[in-house]
């Protein structure tokens, strides 16, 4: 499950995706034997073609005219062609490609939704085997549990709208409808909710997963239980998940969301670096935060200094208990929203969207962009020293880019209310994580020169990055280092060669890589 975006926490400004705030039935018969080898790839004949041939396994190949629409990736920038394209209509044909794959020497990566920023979900290289999860769109309720099982081709979108419109249920996810669940919810997985739900990858109770040999497992707290930890965290080093089994939580009737743009944030430094000072503070205090509140900024190069988020309590209980302290001390905001809105229309509002049901073939959203990510721990927050060192680089640039920056810990938050034991996953003792995110090739020496100028001027902070954010200019040791430190890879890297030893699920950063 490739690594995915989520979340932007910011302004809804749809019209602009620069300044967002926040069935296969026609292509799913297997192909004969004959067709194959002219225009594939040398690593997809032979041997693989014959081996999902005789299995009755769907895929195509780059002679397909829908080849080009299946591989196509988020990020433009990075495209990927893959040997071949399985299209498994059950679990069976997902068990049986993993073993042709791996028969053959090919690499494989599943994809959900394709959003890895990195466009691991097509392999990370040429030449892999891209198992799309497209077909796996169901989303089935259990009224008396709660639990949720959802298809590993699952859009956010139209999880969210699944479980609400069956029984008024809801999970912690990031924003965007079009976003994958395999990725976001195996990786992290932020949105508004999180403080108070935990993360994405927080509510999976269960999942059928398909191994390195083929076999395919039930993986829970109780069955398979280093597999269930591994997946949350490096399902795309271990396997591929076909199925989720998803604690839902009671949609709330109601939530606030606010929002305060402000137009004067650049104006000095001493006023960029005193507010985020501020904001800093008012995160760290038990008095007025816990974890009924999210909130994150929205930065861009048009000037935009926007903070947003959502409130789980009334309007009047966020302006009394709330809205005074965390605008105190900062310049006076050129609007001020704070207003409630049922569960559904406010994951319509936080999308950017008019709906947030996504079809269920033929997703066609694409951008071009390079993006790296921070993690700041709580213990040092960040210094005097970044935020000067962080508006002298920003100021005045005219490359087009944003940065968010989300509130993760403070009093009360659910995601550091765990720790490794529980997932394998790192990053619960961060007080914010940065998106950095530029458009074009061009952007690529700004955003690195951005990540530095912050990290170079708190040398004693222990930075790290974020899996959803996936930077694909790491190097394999760089970004194990970052994304899971040393002692957390090193028992993924056990798990690993326990259950995977040939390297069959791989990628660029993927755990023995």
């Amino acid at each position: 499950m490739a690594r995915v975006e989520e979340l932007t926490s910011t302004p809804v400004k749809a019209a602009n995706s620069a300044t967002v705030a926040l069935s296969m039935a026609g292509t799913s018969s297997a192909k004969p034997s004959g067709t194959a080898s002219a225009s594939a790839t040398p690593s997809a004949s032979g041997g693989v073609l014959q081996c999902l041939n005789g299995k009755n396994v769907p895929y195509k190949m780059t002679s397909d005219g829908d080849y080009a629409e299946l591989v196509e990736p988020y990020n433009l920038a990075l495209p990927y062609k893959p040997a071949v394209v399985v299209l498994p209509q059950t679990q069976q044909n997902v068990q049986d490609a993993v073993v042709c794959a791996s028969q053959n020497g090919i690499k494989v990566q599943a994809k959900s939704g394709g959003h890895s920023y990195a466009s691991f979900s097509s392999g990370g290289k040429d030449g892999a085997m891209m198992i799309s999860l497209q077909p796996f769109q169901k989303v089935e309720l259990d009224a008396s549990t709660g639990i949720t099982k959802v298809g590993g081709g699952v859009r956010l979108g139209n999880l969210a709208d699944g479980i609400y419109t069956q029984g008024q249920k809801a999970l912690s996810h990031g924003t965007c409808p079009g976003v994958g669940i395999g990725g976001h919810f195996t990786h992290g997985g932020y949105g508004h909710t999180s403080r108070h739900w935990g993360l994405a990858m927080d509510q999976i109770v269960a999942a059928d997963v398909v191994l390195a040999d083929g076999s395919l497992i039930k993986a829970s707290s109780t069955e398979n239980s280093d597999v269930f930890w591994g997946i949350r965290g490096a399902a795309d080093s271990l396997g591929i998940v076909t199925n989720f089994y998803l604690q839902t939580q009671a949609a709330p009737s109601s939530i606030t969301y606010f929002a305060f743009p402000f137009s004067n944030m650049y104006n000095t430094k001493s006023v960029f670096t005193n507010a985020w000072l501020h904001l800093q503070d008012f995160a760290k205090n038990a008095s007025v935060v816990d974890n009924k509140i999210s909130f994150g900024v929205y930065i861009d190069n048009y000037g935009t200094f926007s903070l947003s988020g959502a409130y789980f309590g009334t309007v009047e209980e966020f302006n009394s208990r709330v809205k005074n302290e965390l605008l105190r001390t900062l310049p006076a905001p050129t609007s001020s929203t704070v207003k409630a809105y049922s569960w559904y229309d406010y994951l319509v509002l936080v999308s950017g969207k008019t709906q947030i049901k996504e079809p269920l073939s033929g997703y066609d959203e694409h951008e071009n962009f390079f993006a790296k990510s921070i993690t700041v721990p709580e213990s040092s927050g960040l210094t005097s020293a970044g935020l000067n060192a962080w508006f002298d680089y920003i100021k005045g640039t005219s490359t087009e880019y944003y940065t968010i920056v989300n509130l993760y810990g403070g009093p009360g938050s659910a995601i550091n209310s765990k720790d490794t034991t529980f997932a394998a996953y790192n990053d619960r003792d961060s007080l914010w994580v940065f998106q950095n995110y530029g458009y074009g090739t061009s952007s690529t020496n700004f955003i690195n020169g951005l990540n530095d100028a912050i990290i170079r001027a708190q040398p004693q902070t222990s930075f790290g990055a974020y899996l959803n954010y996936v930077d694909p200019s790491y190097d394999a040791a760089t970004a194990h280092k970052l994304y899971y430190g040393d002692a957390l890879y090193a028992k993924l890297l056990t798990l690993k060669n326990k259950v995977d030893p040939n390297n069959v699920f791989w990628n660029p950063q993927a755990i023995g890589a």
